[in-house]
């Protein structure tokens, strides 16, 4: 019958074809060619495959990829940065133990902590990320994971990630960064001594803010395979689409970080001037919060991202009128796109306390994309100019 001519039908692709872009495999069975095959291969191994679940030759070249641009050895993928932070929670922590999170960490990483690891018995302390005598004090026989990020969410702060790492190992502790801002190319986390290491490919390894997914990255072999299985246990998987565009957007992420970077300081620059500005949160910027410590390891790298201060003698509803009156930055979350976006926070309410170091006032962030960075500082002296308007 055509019908079963149909789904037996084979194709192969010619002999001699090749291009610069892998080929996208999209399979959720895997045929074996017999039991004995079928009986051999392990789901563990990356030397075959077994079910879509576990990997095709598109989701391993992109994650071949990952760790050499990060440095690791072994990678997985997962539907979502945030996802990768759960497979690393749930892989290493058991009831009974402790993680370790900054307090300027990004915010979902702490909600996770708070609602969900707390009903499996796991507990947590927020950590001083700029002072790592609190971190060494507050670390015990029950921390079994300590979570570093760099820079701060929102606030910007960069930690001596050297020294924040060199007490976990001290202690024998495993840590996991979230290096999403430094994307694998600000620094190398594993020359630093980081165990694990997360990346919200969302963010720049796609950079068209049209997909979701992450990744976890590592050295050790053993730490791998005991994400791994958790990894499996789960069932994570991501759409062969997906990583097709990601693979897409790594031939121009130093290109786009950088551009992306330049513009950025040029803007946070031209804020500085502002007299309705108090501060510009930017770790690339003298006398921000831990510019030394970015000095040190980041090859005068830095992520297109910044926040400023407004003035407190602004009211809240003056700062909303001015992200909304912008033209060409648009209200929205995530960042490394190729717009440029705007989002107001309430840094009271995200904090426990207001962070050492960051002015009273409201805190604005900005994610800067692909447009003319000329044509973004108009947009923003027009939009400033709404602060100062009659009856406002």
């Amino acid at each position: 019958m055509n019908s079963t001519a149909l789904i037996h039908h084979r194709y192969a692709p010619p002999a001699g074809f090749d291009a610069p872009q892998a080929p996208v495999y999209k399979a959720s069975t895997v045929i074996f060619e017999s039991v004995a095959a079928m009986r051999a291969r392990d789901w563990k191994s990356k030397d075959g495959y077994t079910y879509g679940l576990h990997g095709t030759p598109t989701t391993f070249t992109l994650e071949a990829k990952l760790a050499t641009l990060e440095g690791g050895k072994h990678c997985l993928l997962a539907p979502s940065g945030l996802a990768s932070i759960a497979c690393v929670n749930l892989a290493l922590l058991k009831q009974g133990d402790e993680v370790l999170i900054p307090s300027n960490c990004y915010g979902p990483n702490l909600a996770m902590a708070q609602n969900e690891l707390s009903r499996y018995g796991i507990t947590y302390q927020s950590y001083d990320a700029m002072n790592p005598a609190d971190l060494e004090a507050k670390l015990s026989k029950k921390t079994k994971l300590v979570w570093l990020e760099a820079a701060g969410s929102v606030t910007m702060e960069f930690p001596d990630l050297p020294q924040l790492i060199d007490i976990c190992q001290e202690r024998r502790v495993t840590t996991a960064l979230d290096n999403t801002w430094g994307a694998g190319l600000a620094f190398n986390a594993f020359d630093l001594g980081v165990d694990i290491t997360i990346h919200a490919l969302t963010k720049y390894p796609s950079g068209s803010a049209n997909l979701l997914m992450g990744s976890v990255i590592t050295k050790d072999e053993s730490l791998f395979h005991q994400i791994r299985r958790c990894h499996m246990h789960f069932g994570w998987g991501v759409g062969a689409n997906d990583v097709e565009a990601v693979l897409v957007g790594l031939h121009t992420l130093s290109l786009r970080y950088t551009a992306q970077d330049l513009a950025a300081r040029g803007l946070a620059t031209f804020l500085q001037t502002r007299s309705e500005i108090v501060q510009v949160l930017h770790p690339a910027l003298q006398g921000s919060i831990g510019h030394t410590n970015w000095q040190k390891i980041c090859d005068n790298k830095a992520a297109g991202i910044f926040s400023v201060i407004f003035k407190s003698e602004f009211t809240q509803t003056q700062i909303d009128t001015f992200c909304e009156s912008l033209k060409l930055f648009k209200l929205g979350y995530s960042w490394a796109g190729p717009m440029s976006l705007v989002v107001p926070y309430n840094l009271s309410a995200m904090r426990l306390e207001w962070p050492a170091g960051v002015a009273r006032g409201h805190l604005v962030r900005f994610c800067i994309g692909l447009e003319n960075a000329t044509d973004l500082q108009q947009d923003l002296a027009q939009a400033l100019q709404t602060l100062h308007a009659r009856g406002s």
